[in-house]
């Protein structure tokens, strides 16, 4: 579980192609806490450490999850929003995100404000995902509050510490960005659903 507060920006050193798999290497400042097996969430992605060298970690991306989120997009030298697994009595200072990317989205604006910012994005709705004014959303892994939301689309705005903190700096109109729906939210849209 995660809770959508990055902690740092990594830098991708290296990718390797290994049968459907991808493997990832990861340049960050929080390497030398990270343990082998250890859960990291990659731009929302939860992934885990298979391996360290120095400043350097390894994730494995299996084709599955290549195949929902925006990884296979990855390349050398992206930056890319880490936040390590939360820990129990720790604040939750975002909301409940697991990690697991339920689609993709493109963004198709990005509006300066005056010293913050609103970025617009696009999303299928036939995957039955939804949001809701004031309802929580995640971006590459950011926990943050949807604004003009509507059936296949909403908006974000950005103060200027995570814009400075988190890739959303690289953002422009047609970036390939994960999406992670609130989960109670998708209990209740499942379970309503259901009763149809």
């Amino acid at each position: 579980m995660f809770t959508g507060i990055i902690e740092t920006l990594g830098i991708i050193k290296e990718i390797q192609k290994d049968n459907d798999n991808l493997h990832v290497t990861v340049s960050s400042a929080i390497t030398h806490e990270l343990k082998i097996d250890q859960s990291v969430a990659h731009n929302g992605v939860c992934l885990t450490v298979v391996a360290i060298n120095n400043d350097e970690y390894t994730v494995t991306a299996i084709r599955e999850t290549i195949e929902k989120t925006n990884l296979g997009a990855w390349k050398v030298g992206d930056l890319i929003n880490m936040e390590r697994a939360m820990k129990l009595g720790d604040r939750l200072d975002g909301h409940i995100v697991q990690g697991h990317v339920d689609q993709t989205a493109v963004c198709t604006a990005v509006e300066e404000a005056n010293g913050s910012w609103y970025f617009t994005f696009e999303y299928d709705s036939k995957l039955n995902n939804i949001t809701i004014e004031k309802g929580s959303i995640t971006v590459n892994g950011v926990s943050l509050t949807v604004v003009n939301s509507k059936a296949n689309s909403f908006s974000v705005a950005i103060i200027p510490y995570t814009y400075e903190h988190t890739n959303f700096k690289t953002f422009k109109k047609g970036t390939k960005i994960n999406l992670e729906f609130d989960v109670v939210g998708k209990y209740v849209a499942r379970l309503y659903a259901l009763k149809q």
